[in-house]
């Protein structure tokens, strides 16, 4: 594309409206590759990447990052931000404060934790209601799948949820229950009639109940309750079901390596599944955990040094798509030391990018694999066409990251509600400079600008 008169024109000659910035880096990650770039934005949509000593328009403004990569805003698709009803735990106001100081610039809430769960159109509208005017960041919602609400799947895909969620065994919170195998498969055909999209937590009950349960500050205890056959054994039957509907499944935060080639093996016989992982089964490891630390606690669990090598693996060769938060936060005191009654869930919206890419850095892999598991990745599962990239035609949203600089992780300094953290006082690289939606900052050099995020529908055009 080339410049004119402060409007850019396309390869057949069309206008595009005028061009209000330019974001300029000798590090822009693009869809071909990282490289010197200057990013025109117009309309909150990026027109054209540009070579790096591409003129200014008249009239627009330039931002030149220097040496500072230019990543498109990350897009974490599992987030639990449970306002209304416990708002005590989270709020969309912290949640999306912390998202943006993560360099996220997209997320998709997740049906329970909430009062009321979003498993009918109308709690849908409750939890839109609440959050207007709160995000700063865009956010979308996922509906649930539960027993009793079969009926509501349709009307609540209609009403512009990204897809639904449900669990195979008990979820903690007695408002959204588990699916049985039957329930699941009728369920299952439900969604499939309408093109849409389950992603489950699995665990098997049966194998959960069968593990040894014992309470106490033990995390080795802990670990033996959440085995890595539970995972195993519900991702086998989630296949099953999902070859015999056609159905387009997603497992949510795997954690167990040993269902990697089951996943792979399906997607061979063409069952449309996918698979996530999180920040923490990535960089944490069992044998790092201190008896009584429950800020570690989240089930799936994490799980051995040996395992985490391999799920890296499964990121390599592709059998895992994404890398997403799976932010479940609560109030300091429902950490008890003990592992059997503490409230499961790690908080890392805001230290995720960091996480990821110091792990990845370490192991030799380069910026670009992060973007893809932690953008790319979670906006095609998503079906978010307009998020993920930096090309033209996407919106102007994007993380402005040093790659190089360190930093100690200081509780102090998050944004989430209740400042519990499973990286406290840990290393690490990648410091967010600065947050962009739709080409205006949400966040410089830790200064927020007020809320300007919005509420998105599946294949609604914000």
């Amino acid at each position: 594309m080339e410049v004119d008169r402060g409007r850019t024109v396309g390869p057949e000659g069309a206008r595009v409206s005028d061009v209000s910035l330019i974001l300029r880096s000798t590090r822009v990650l693009t869809p071909d590759g990282t490289r010197p770039a200057a990013i025109a934005v117009s309309g909150g949509t990026v027109a054209a990447v540009l070579p790096y000593e591409a003129d200014v328009p008249p009239g627009a403004r330039l931002e030149d990052v220097g040496d500072d990569a230019v990543l498109p805003g990350l897009v974490d698709t599992h987030v639990h931000v449970n306002d209304p009803g416990r708002t005590e735990w989270e709020g969309f106001w912290t949640a999306t404060r912390a998202a943006a100081a993560g360099g996220i610039t997209t997320l998709l809430d997740m049906p329970l934790n909430s009062l009321p769960p979003t498993t009918t159109v109308a709690h849908l509208d409750v939890k839109r209601r609440v959050a207007r005017g709160q995000v700063h960041v865009d956010v979308g919602f996922w509906g649930g799948a539960v027993p009793d609400n079969v009926k509501d799947l349709r009307p609540l895909y209609d009403a512009g949820v990204f897809g639904f969620k449900c669990f195979l065994s008990p979820s903690g919170v007695e408002e959204f229950p588990e699916l049985d195998q039957e329930r699941l498969g009728r369920s299952l055909a439900e969604i499939v009639g309408f093109g849409g999209l389950l992603i489950v937590h699995a665990e098997d009950p049966d194998t959960l109940g069968a593990a040894p349960q014992r309470g106490g500050t033990a995390y080795a205890d802990f670990l033996a309750s959440r085995p890595r056959g539970a995972e195993n054994a519900a991702i086998a039957a989630l296949v099953a079901q999902a070859k015999r509907l056609d159905a387009r499944v997603h497992v949510l935060h795997l954690s167990s390596s040993d269902a990697l080639p089951l996943i792979a093996g399906a997607r061979r016989e063409g069952v449309r599944i996918t698979a996530e992982s999180c920040p923490h089964f990535l960089t944490l490891t069992a044998e790092e955990v201190p008896d009584g630390a429950t800020e570690f606690k989240c089930c799936p669990p994490i799980r051995e040094a040996a395992n985490q090598d391999a799920l890296w693996q499964g990121l390599a060769d592709g059998t895992i798509d994404c890398v997403v938060s799976d932010h479940s936060p609560c109030t300091t005191d429902l950490k008890t030391p003990d592992f059997a009654t503490a409230w499961g869930g790690i908080s890392s919206l805001q230290l995720g990018l960091p996480a990821v890419w110091t792990e990845a850095r370490r192991r030799g892999l380069p910026l670009e694999d992060v973007v893809r598991w932690m953008s790319a990745g979670p906006a095609a599962l998503a079906g978010l066409t307009r998020k993920g990239a930096i090309e033209a035609g996407r919106d102007a949203d994007f993380a402005v990251l040093a790659p190089e600089a360190s930093f100690t992780v200081d509780p102090a300094a998050l944004q989430h509600r209740n400042r519990v953290t499973a990286y406290a006082g840990r290393e690490l690289y990648g410091v967010v400079r600065s947050t962009w939606l739709r080409g205006v900052p949400v966040v410089r050099d830790g200064v927020f600008a007020p809320p300007a995020g919005r509420l998105l529908e599946r294949n609604h055009r914000p």
